[in-house]
């Protein structure tokens, strides 16, 4: 099975596409998609339906969609043409204790595969392989088509993964921008790092990069203009200054030479306060 959230639902099983498109089968085959190869409780299943009171006849009816979820693979069986011994549908969308489970027979999952290459590109920035860390967290975000599960409505269980997620795609882009930055790519980024200042405006992080990447190109007045822009929005928002480590960055930009291209500090992603904007 190939399993695909980072972005619209793309679930496959022998190459055919098995998500429904109604709306409650769709976040049902979601949640155990994100879940692959590990139970969720009917229980799960039916908080991410209807909340915490659902209807009465809400065991039934998500026995239902899980009917109707197997017959589509079983379809998927048939289209693919398996001879004796593919699985059956009940193989791959399992009853067990308490719930279902998904069972993706080793099959490929970009969530898997995400945090597998960020992982790695985490372990080469330990070892101070910025070239090694830029090129491996490039190609784990290369795998994100858009915001996860942009296409499933979403109740709370499945809101919450995908806020975990977003931020852990955060946390890749955050480390793989400072990689590049370390390698002398500023001028290369600042149009990234613009657009993904306006998308979050309160994001430290990120503007503590953006005010580096203009330092660092002789564009020291705007760099300041990008931490005035962030302050007003945090004072007025929040009630909020920007954080000591966003400050100490603004520090080293007023101290420096209009044309120092000496590294300030930057901005540890913990101290970013509301990255959703």
């Amino acid at each position: 099975m190939d399993i695909r959230i980072l972005g619209a639902l793309d679930v496959r099983e022998n190459a055919v596409l098995v998500a429904p498109t109604a709306p409650k089968p769709r976040q049902v085959l979601a949640l155990l998609a994100r879940y692959a190869d590990r139970p969720v409780t009917a229980a799960t299943l039916t908080e991410e339906l209807w909340g915490p009171r659902p209807p009465r006849s809400a065991r039934a009816t998500l026995q239902t969609y899980i009917m109707h979820l197997r017959e589509l693979l079983a379809r998927a069986g048939e289209q693919s043409g398996d001879g004796p011994g593919a699985r059956t549908a009940k193989q791959v969308l399992r009853t067990v204790p308490g719930g279902y489970l998904l069972d993706s027979d080793d099959g490929t999952s970009d969530v898997t595969e995400f945090e597998r290459l960020a992982a790695r590109g985490y372990r080469a920035r330990e070892a101070g392989d910025h070239r090694e860390t830029a090129r491996l967290l490039r190609a784990a975000l290369a795998l994100w088509r858009g915001p996860a599960l942009a296409d499933v409505p979403a109740g709370e269980q499945l809101r919450t993964e995908i806020r975990a997620l977003e931020e852990s795609r955060l946390c890749a882009l955050d480390r793989r921008i400072e990689a590049d930055l370390r390698l002398g790519r500023h001028r290369e980024l600042i149009a990234e790092l613009t657009a993904l200042v306006d998308r979050y405006p309160t994001h430290e992080s990120l503007c503590g990069q953006l005010m580096l990447a203009l330092h660092r190109s002789g564009r020291r007045s705007e760099a300041l203009g990008a931490y005035q822009r962030l302050r007003t929005t945090l004072v007025r928002d929040q009630g909020l200054e920007p954080s000591a480590a966003l400050g100490r960055v603004r520090a080293a930009v007023l101290a420096a030479p209009a044309d120092d291209t000496a590294t300030p500090g930057t901005v540890a992603a913990s101290e970013n306060r509301d990255p959703s904007g």
